[in-house]
């Protein structure tokens, strides 16, 4: 018997799919969109072996009368928004497209529940670089943001929208304050997968070089198939509500590459050049939290951290590779 139905924005991304995969296995209908649904892969609901036990349609975050149509269409109980231009750096380049996707997306989606009156319970994917740069200060939920990235503005554009329509409106609508997770679905973009890879590749003979920006910047790593777990428990609460989502733990990138070359057995220093090209306009330094309301309000806390991502992230591509 069917326990209820999520309709997963972003179903396609590394988010999207472990999320998808966590509410199957708890007996949920789940439906995940795209932009073209007839065209799109859906690797990483392939490389899951879940495809074929997920309803796919077709929704233009930034088009309401599409997301207004999908809504009507599979009737959710739950709403999981995942969507959205997902790179910090990418976003310097395309502005526009960051903000559109992930504030208006959001909005179209607040806005056409508010329409339908339906009731759906609503997640709202935010993001710890909302916070900026906060030194030694474990960031929480009151911690006031200070975005330093296009992409970091649009995520906070869209905490506050996910407010108003709570707060006037009456919406249960949560925004899960991530910080910095991954996985083996991770894309190549990304600098943790960047790095696994390069040294994947490096134990397989490869004598490439691996470039890399700044070393020194710290950040909180959590396992993604965790986190997902985190979302689905915000929409089960009683009341609607934002929680930071982190492990507690911090680490540098230089931290990060150390533990992937020493998995392999070869010395970070002679493979790493640091490359200017590769620093961002503006970077956070230090991100930390203290997800000590997630654990006390959800009873969720980390089963990994950034040691246990290098050691997991490194298996699975060496087995992948194989």
């Amino acid at each position: 018997m069917t326990l209820k139905t999520a309709l997963i924005c972003g179903i396609s991304g590394q988010d999207g799919a472990y999320l998808a995969q966590h509410l199957l296995a708890r007996g949920y209908a789940v439906c995940g969109t795209s932009r073209d649904a007839q065209v799109s892969s859906f690797r990483n609901l392939v490389r899951l072996g879940i495809k074929e036990q997920v309803k796919l349609e077709s929704m233009s975050l930034t088009d309401f009368r599409s997301v207004l149509q999908v809504i009507t269409k599979v009737e959710p109980d739950e709403i999981y928004n995942l969507a959205g231009q997902s790179s910090v750096g990418l976003s310097f380049q395309l502005p526009v497209e960051t903000l559109e996707s992930i504030a208006i997306g959001t909005l179209n989606l607040l806005e056409a529940i508010r329409f339908t009156g339906a009731k759906i319970a609503f997640y709202s994917a935010g993001s710890s670089e909302c916070f900026g740069d906060t030194g030694d200060l474990a960031a929480k939920e009151t911690t006031p943001f200070r975005p330093l990235s296009p992409y970091a503005t649009a995520k906070a554009t869209a905490f506050w929208t996910v407010a108003n329509y709570r707060q006037a409106y009456g919406l249960f609508a949560c925004s899960g304050i991530l910080f910095n997770h991954d996985s083996p679905l991770r894309p190549a973009r990304f600098v943790t997968q960047k790095i696994v890879s390069a040294v994947s590749r490096i134990a397989s003979g490869s004598v490439e070089q691996l470039h890399l920006g700044n070393l020194s910047i710290q950040r909180d790593w959590g396992w993604a198939p965790d986190y997902v777990d985190a979302m689905h428990r915000m929409l089960l609460q009683p009341e609607p509500d934002d929680y930071v989502i982190a492990t507690g733990a911090s680490y540098s990138l230089k931290a990060f590459v150390e533990q992937a070359f020493a998995s392999i057995g070869i010395d970070w220093r002679d493979r790493v050049v640091t490359d200017a090209s590769l620093l961002r306009p503006t970077d956070i330094a230090i991100s930390s939290a203290d997800p000590s309301k997630a654990s006390d309000r959800l009873g969720w806390q980390a089963r990994y951290t950034m040691p246990d991502i290098v050691r997991m992230m490194v298996s699975a591509w060496q087995q992948n590779s194989a």
